[in-house]
């Protein structure tokens, strides 16, 4: 049976071919307490690990450092900085200017000046504060909570 058989099969499969093939795949039964559904969505990821290959050394390194955090209560290790390549031009319309940013290895410039953040540099161009990558579209802006939830 190939791969894209294996994992459509996977859903249908009983609890104890699915703890069979767990036992198989990682050679330690499922966890007690572990929900099919996430039984079968594991599986399938182990299948296609093993097909094409798992995470790169970067990956696991930086879902470990996630994992800390979290763990030691940082509040969202998620909401970091993303990291820019040096080189990387970010280009922004402000009031009908357009503002071009190169990134390089140790921070950002801008019109011919190094900054060591976005957000230096977009309070420069609009003489507000703003987050930086927001500003350079890096980061979606979340909805600020007002106490209702789903309408109420």
């Amino acid at each position: 049976m190939d791969l894209s058989e294996r994992l459509k099969s996977l859903p249908e499969m009983d609890k104890p071919a699915l703890c069979q093939l767990w036992s198989e795949l990682f050679k330690e039964p499922v966890p007690v307490g572990v929900r099919r559904e996430l039984v079968v969505r594991i599986l399938a990821y182990r299948l296609q690990e093993q097909a094409f290959g798992g995470l790169s050394p970067a990956s696991r390194r930086r879902l470990r450092q996630i994992a800390a955090q979290i763990k030691n209560g940082k509040a969202d290790p998620t909401a970091e900085r993303q990291r820019i390549k040096a080189g990387t031009r970010l280009v922004r319309q402000w009031q009908g200017r357009k503002h071009t940013v190169t990134a390089t290895p140790t921070g950002y410039e801008y019109q011919g000046t190094r900054y060591g953040s976005l957000s230096e540099i977009a309070r420069q161009i609009t003489g507000t504060r703003w987050s930086g990558p927001l500003f350079f579209g890096l980061k979606v802006a979340r909805p600020k909570w007002n106490g209702a939830r789903n309408g109420h």
